[in-house]
């Protein structure tokens, strides 16, 4: 079942076309078969589910995080106290902005089930109780950068893997990119099979996958048990004061470690908070830890493996099975983002920042499992422009960080918001226990921006693209909004006084989809003032959507007489149903409606904007409006009515 939103409908998510030439009369008296039923997803497979596409992107940090930490302070020799700084700071970083942050407060901070950047811009304007364009523009910020993440991430962990594979296939360097180019494409076209079956196939390889880091780990402490020293943070801190030189490179490397994280808190949706706070607290954070200090215990043993430590990991012969394993789980790490992007678009156009896109849901019981088409076509072209530009993951790991720790910097900083203005704790409080995470993660960027001219600008340009979208289509979206409340006029006193109107009155039912059945819908006033007629009975139709999978067929219809002429109808879907206003007037019989099939009709209000200003800033902004309003889902598809029963009655409003 999919679903996908409309003009009269304000916050309901957008359904694929279906082709209603072949519609007919009977459709009106047919009752609606119910979907066909969906496989629950239980507490377990729920959880292995998140071990995949939650948990794929942070979990293959390890082949390279570590490595990438010890290039710079070992340049003149590798020291003990070293190896355990830089494993203490991993843990500690994990521990810090993954556990605390991520895994104990913002999992437990979601908007009805939903979470990420603008979920948590949600929660804090209605703690603020107003608009707040400061916050809103944070707001804006971090979800454009978690965009620019989501493109960069599935092009440097296909590389890195294809690159990976070179290890036992080295005949398969000259064919990295169009190998990568190939993976690339079948992951994305597999994409509208739905987050659930992703899961099911990639929950148990990643969970593999995190039980030979953790096995491989534990070898080598067992080998050299002092390295468990690191667990103690005061070498984290004794190697930051001690090598204030190169600390600054080294945070950089380490922050590797918890890419990912991000694509956790906006992940919630597709499986519950439940299930990913299990999947961490069991699975994942133990392996990655014990992975960490196995290689430091390696490297502390073989000086000679810090070339790549990670794969030393094992005997030679060991070494194909690992690559292998490896190989589709740095695949596997580019879903976590993608699915990400998905949850962060709805949010978006629930939040009027981006025009309707279609949605199509793909679970029975998670709402928050969806496939949005055209946000992966477009994910698509831009990762296969990445890695055509790039060409291998080494040069793309410029580019990589600064759209992840500018992402989490946003999120810390509405957290604070939230908290306080919610008052859940007082603002020198909240200030002095976010503190330590904030520091972190603006340490992380400082660092991260020192890549800028090396292929960082890459995020940053495409953040700034998609704010200066959302900032179009918010700006135009309040232009419109402000003419329509200009014109509004309330319904019932309008419905009294047309009893008494001298205007002519023709046969039939208009049935007028409209948002908010309190106030005249636009296109009955075009009627009137183009058409100058009125029906004999006037229906304002309003579609709610519900936050359960199918309605129940006692609630599908509500019919309201307002007098002789006016009536309200109020159809109700489930999240996993697909609106068929036709289909649903036999409900709409059986709530107290009547009308005449062959004399009624389906009028809908459209607004086109047009660009008039001066040349400009502003001007741009409006022609970028206009332009993102022809991409609009059309509302007359989402409601599948019969095409030669429809009436669109459209005005042009000067932007």
């Amino acid at each position: 079942m999919i679903q996908k939103p409309s003009a009269a409908v304000s916050g309901v998510d957008p359904l694929p076309v279906i082709d209603d030439s072949e519609l007919d009369i009977a459709d009106y008296l047919r009752e609606e078969a119910d979907p066909p039923p969906a496989v629950p997803q239980g507490f377990a497979a729920l959880t292995i589910g998140a071990v995949g596409v939650v948990y794929g992107d942070i979990g293959t940090s390890p082949i390279y995080a570590f490595r990438e930490a010890l290039r710079p302070v070992a340049a003149d020799g590798l020291a003990r106290a070293e190896v355990l700084g830089l494993l203490s700071l991993l843990i500690w970083t994990l521990t810090l902005i993954v556990t605390v942050k991520y895994v104990l407060f913002l999992l437990r901070t979601d908007n009805r089930g939903e979470g990420g950047v603008l979920a948590l811009y949600t929660l804090a304007r209605l703690a603020i109780g107003r608009r707040s364009l400061p916050v809103l523009a944070l707001a804006v910020a971090g979800a454009a950068l978690f965009a620019g993440d989501a493109i960069i991430t599935p092009a440097i962990s296909v590389l890195s893997a294809v690159e990976g594979a070179g290890l036992i296939l080295p005949d398969l360097a000259e064919w990295v990119v169009p190998v990568t180019l190939g993976i690339i494409l079948a992951l994305f076209l597999v994409q509208r099979r739905g987050t659930g079956a992703m899961s099911l196939a990639f929950g148990p390889v990643t969970a593999l996958w995190f039980l030979t880091l953790g096995a491989l780990g534990l070898w080598h402490i067992l080998a050299n048990p002092g390295v468990l020293a690191a667990v103690s943070p005061t070498h984290a801190v004794f190697f930051l004061l001690e090598h204030q030189t190169v600390a600054f490179l080294v945070l950089g490397a380490v922050f590797l470690a918890v890419t990912g994280a991000e694509a956790l808190y906006a992940d919630l949706g597709h499986f519950g908070r439940k299930p990913i706070i299990t999947a961490w607290i069991a699975l994942v954070m133990p392996a990655l830890i014990l992975n960490y200090l196995g290689q430091g215990a390696l490297v502390l043993s073989d000086p000679a493996a810090i070339d790549d430590p990670f794969f030393r990991l094992v005997p030679e012969a060991w070494l194909p099975a690992l690559v292998l394993i490896a190989t589709a789980a740095t695949v596997i790490a580019a879903q976590a983002v993608i699915s990400g992007a998905f949850s962060m678009t709805r949010a978006a156009v629930q939040l009027g920042l981006l025009p309707r896109l279609t949605i199509r849901h793909t679970s029975h019981d998670q709402s928050g499992q969806i496939y949005i088409g055209a946000v992966n076509w477009m994910l698509l072209v831009g990762v296969i422009a990445l890695v055509l530009s790039f060409g291998s993951s080494a040069a793309l790991a410029s580019a990589y960080g600064i759209a992840v720790t500018g992402t989490m910097v946003v999120t810390t900083l509405l957290a604070i918001v939230y908290v306080t203005q919610a008052g859940k704790l007082p603002l020198p409080l909240a200030l002095l226990l976010a503190a330590p995470i904030l520091l972190l993660e603006l340490a992380f960027l400082a660092s991260n921006l020192t890549k800028l001219h090396d292929g960082g600008y890459v995020p940053v340009l495409l953040a700034a693209l998609l704010m200066l979208a959302m900032l179009a289509w918010w700006r135009g979206s309040q232009q419109l909004l402000a003419h329509t409340h200009r014109q509004a006029i309330a319904l019932d006193g309008f419905a009294a006084s047309m009893l008494k109107s001298s205007a002519p009155v023709v046969p039939g039912t208009a049935f007028f989809l409209t948002p908010d059945p309190t106030v005249v819908p636009s296109a009955l006033l075009h009627n009137l003032k183009h058409n100058r007629v009125l029906h004999d009975q006037n229906v304002l139709v309003t579609v709610e959507t519900l936050r359960i999978p199918v309605a129940d067929p006692e609630d599908r219809a509500s019919y309201e007489v307002i007098n002789p002429r006016f009536a309200r109808l109020t159809l109700r879907f489930g999240f996993m149903e697909t609106p068929n206003v036709t289909r649903a007037m036999a409900h709409a019989r059986k709530a107290g409606l009547k009308f005449d099939v062959m004399a009624s009709s389906f009028f809908l209000g459209k607004r086109r904007p047009v660009v008039t200003g001066p040349i400009g800033l502003d001007r741009l902004l409006d022609n970028i409006f206009a332009l993102l309003s022809r991409f609009s889902a059309d509302p007359s598809d989402f409601y599948h009515l019969p095409r030669n029963r429809v009436v669109e009655l459209g005005e042009r409003v000067a932007v």
